[in-house]
């Protein structure tokens, strides 16, 4: 009963703030710049343009895990304790490394990443030959002339007022986004995928630190070199194609659906691999 304690700490509230507030900053990077690639490249250079987009989002994660490794070797407590008097190694269970450090040098290069966004131009001359989606520009007519009957009605619109036209209009685009069936199926089919994309880099690191013996910053480094790039060498790959035989929409579907497939029959070969138990007394094998 000595030995136990109550948690005292409420670091998890910071980090669960923190992660917010990266989250809310990283959003908008995604829908927003593939939107802005797609309007202001030609037809035959925007799948190459967002998939150079996602390739570099894939390169991400993979310094992430590099930097997560290094961090890893560094006790927690660093620029704090004596760092001589810690007799423990990264081998050891009870070493803790230094999480947080990863969390201060990824948002600095963050923020210094984001200045430029300030001096990009609020709006660019289309080029010849760029997508003009005849179907987007009537919804947004369509939109525009209807907030100008509202505005009409009334020249200084109250603010419940503009807190109803807004939710109107989300209302509208969710539901014509939602009757969109094509829309839908791309949405499960990726739900699918990152689903056990994200189970897969959850698990193996841990599964290659129980199964192989390999510290925590050892089996970081060995998943971000190893899975990463070649899931963006991949997105690369396809943009590539996907410009140089000028895939129309069916096209991309069946070439999606011909690459997901062979993935899937390659992925059935994880049922032949495996690893025998540790033997492990009281828990696979008896004490005696």
């Amino acid at each position: 009963a000595g030995c136990e304690k109550e948690t005292s700490s409420y670091m998890w509230i910071y980090i669960l703030l923190g992660n917010m507030l990266r989250g809310i900053g990283e959003t908008p990077i995604t829908p927003l710049g593939i939107s802005y690639l797609d309007d202001f490249a030609k037809e035959e250079n925007a799948p190459l343009y967002i998939a150079s987009l996602h390739t570099i989002a894939m390169l991400g994660p993979m310094f992430g895990f590099m930097l997560g490794s290094l961090c890893a070797r560094l006790y927690v407590d660093i620029g704090f304790v004596d760092l001589e008097s810690i007799t423990i190694t990264p081998q050891d269970s009870r070493w803790v490394g230094a999480w947080w450090l990863g969390f201060v040098i990824a948002g600095s290069i963050s923020l210094l990443a984001a200045i430029p966004f300030c001096f990009l131009p609020k709006s660019l001359k289309k080029p010849e030959g760029a997508n003009h989606d005849k179907t987007s520009s009537s919804v947004l007519g369509e939109r525009k002339a209807t907030r100008k009957t509202h505005t009409s009605a009334k020249s200084k619109p109250k603010k419940c007022q503009f807190i109803h036209l807004f939710f109107s209009d989300f209302c509208t685009s969710l539901k014509t986004i939602l009757s969109n069936p094509m829309y839908l199926t791309l949405l499960c089919s990726s739900l699918l995928q990152f689903s056990s994309f994200i189970g897969f880099l959850t698990y193996k690191p841990k599964y290659i630190e129980q199964q192989y013996g390999q510290s925590t910053s050892k089996s970081n480094f060995i998943i971000g070199l190893t899975s990463l790039p070649p899931v963006g060498i991949g997105i690369f790959l396809g943009g590539f194609i996907m410009k140089k035989y000028k895939m129309s929409m069916t096209g991309a579907a069946k070439f999606a659906f011909s690459m997901s497939f062979l993935a899937f029959l390659l992925t059935l070969l994880h049922f032949f691999v495996g690893c025998e138990n540790h033997v492990v007394a009281g828990l696979t094998v008896s004490y005696d």
